[in-house]
């Protein structure tokens, strides 16, 4: 398990690439820097929030998957200090996310929804 490499997300898009380089390096600290400690994480019936039930959600998953392909990163909604972030997986899921600004101009993910469906594959 590598260690948070110290890299801030400067804008809330570089969010999703900071994730990719992270968890394909299995960096689980690197993965929940990327949250603001009060975060809320949601993957399916799961529901983590802060940083020590995150820190156990990402290291189940890392110690399970060890490759996360690249997604596409789609333009984030900001509204003042707060963004929201989406990202499309190549099976077509989304993940949604919102996150904030802080006092030195990096960007926290507060909430995270891991992997909606796309409408024809939920039936």
């Amino acid at each position: 398990m590598q260690k948070d490499d110290g890299e801030r997300a400067m804008a809330p898009e570089a969010l999703a690439h900071l994730f990719n380089r992270r968890a394909n390096a299995g960096d689980v600290e690197g993965l929940v820097a990327l949250y603001e400690p009060d975060a809320v994480l949601a993957a399916g019936r799961i529901v983590a929030t802060g940083h020590a039930e995150i820190r156990s959600f990402y290291a189940d998953l890392l110690a399970r998957r060890s490759e996360f392909p690249m997604a596409d990163e789609l333009p984030a909604i900001r509204n003042g200090g707060l963004a929201m972030t989406f990202a499309r997986l190549p099976n077509g899921t989304i993940s949604v996310e919102t996150a904030r600004e802080q006092a030195d101009g990096s960007w926290l993910w507060i909430i995270d929804q891991l992997k909606i469906k796309p409408a024809a594959e939920r039936a």
